[in-house]
């Protein structure tokens, strides 16, 4: 199978066709072949091999340049106001109303950063490899001789002396005291040393710039378990030059998937043709087209796919599975050439025989709903092996 990739690999123009076939069955870690594979499969490096390090410097530099416009230029004029009392008295200040104000878009930001931090911090908080020192840290920011105010020290410089209230998608409105010591404090975290930073923070420097350049959208709670599997893709690479590079190769490639999928985090599209509640309504109609004797017991017990489908699908099943399978189970959704109608057949493939639609046809509501919302992990190239059977059987 390496041996396929590399001859595909090896032409001055890539087979798409070809390549994706060979992706759709698992792409094999060995030489980097995945990461290389996810960059063209995305959309990131073109087919022709020849583009590859001009458009590779460009995106590079490209991306430093975010870096200094967005975290340090903020952080050096953070440090810079405020500094003696005359500056109270200029026309920008902490208490001027006006939304150009530098002061008041430093707040706005600060308000996503916080969001980003706490949902980065706990991410995949079954391993350790987010909270581990990356083994090429940002220079721009970790340079000794920079005092600028960095995006860590922002997060522990902002306290918030009231309640934090959150309201979540479904209308769940969450009240938390920041006094109260939670699993996601701050203080549970071991603070690297100076020049060290983990690899949470890379994909919080990530977040943060991609919501400030799309500020349609900006940050929205799930982004970073879409996030988090490509970067320890990009950052585990074995090839040490491309690793080097997995922040920035990271941020495009998450530009580019976003692209395809926001849709599913924009509320206001929700019921539109191209939100999620559409999406959702698929899935059962996919269902119904595939096993009509579940999707009519799903139907009698009024089990709605609003239910359970919702995060699978804007989440590309990042939370249902160990990061290993999610990565095995992306090989496919990101090599098929209708992109995520896949997903929907892997949806199917859950219920299939063999795995659990015996008990969803016998359970009543309670179990069934337990089934679906909480799925037993089960061999993920076996749900694959029947999606695929699905596929073909079209």
């Amino acid at each position: 199978r390496i041996a396929d990739f590399q001859e595909v690999l090896g032409e001055p123009t890539v087979a798409l066709a070809k390549l994706r076939e060979l992706c759709f069955s698992g792409i094999p870690f060995d030489g980097g072949l995945r990461c290389l594979c996810w960059k063209i499969l995305l959309n990131y490096l073109p087919l022709e091999k020849a583009l590859w390090s001009a458009l590779l410097k460009k995106q590079r530099d490209l991306y430093s340049q975010f870096l200094k416009e967005m975290i340090i230029q903020p952080g050096i004029a953070k440090a810079n106001l405020g500094v003696s009392r005359e500056d109270v008295t200029l026309e920008d200040h902490p208490l001027n109303p006006n939304p150009d104000s530098r002061w008041n878009t430093y707040f706005k930001d600060n308000e996503v950063l916080l969001q980003i931090d706490k949902d980065v911090r706990r991410l995949y908080p079954d391993m350790a490899f987010f909270q581990r020192p990356t083994d090429y840290p940002c220079l721009l920011i970790l340079d000794p001789q920079n005092e600028f105010e960095t995006l860590r020290r922002r997060v522990e410089q902002t306290t918030l002396k009231s309640q934090t209230v959150a309201r979540n998608r479904s209308g769940v409105t969450n009240v938390s005291s920041p006094l109260k010591t939670t699993p996601s404090s701050l203080s549970e975290y071991e603070v690297l040393p100076n020049g060290c930073e983990a690899h949470w923070e890379v994909v919080e420097r990530i977040l943060f710039i991609y919501a400030k350049l799309n500020p349609g959208i900006a940050y929205v709670q799930g982004m970073n378990e879409i996030v988090g599997p490509l970067y320890y893709t990009f950052a585990t690479d074995p090839n040490s030059e491309w690793k080097e590079h997995a922040e920035a190769d990271t941020f495009f490639c998450f530009t580019n998937l976003m692209a395809e999928i926001r849709d599913n985090f924009i509320k206001s599209l929700d019921d539109s043709q191209c939100g999620i509640t559409y999406k959702m309504e698929k899935v059962y109609s996919t269902l119904k087209e595939k096993d009509v004797e579940l999707y009519l017991k799903l139907q009698e017990q009024n089990i709605k796919p609003q239910f359970f489908a919702f995060r699978w699908l804007t989440l590309l099943l990042s939370q249902e599975f160990l990061l290993p399978d999610v990565i095995r189970i992306w090989d496919s959704l990101f090599a098929d050439d209708k992109r995520f109608d896949f997903l929907l057949l892997v949806f199917c493939a859950f219920k299939v025989p063999l795995l659990i639609r015996d008990q969803l046809l016998e359970g009543d509501f309670t179990l069934n709903m337990r089934l679906l919302q909480d799925y037993p992990i089960s061999d993920v190239h076996l749900i694959l092996k029947k999606a695929k059977e699905l596929q073909d059987s079209k």
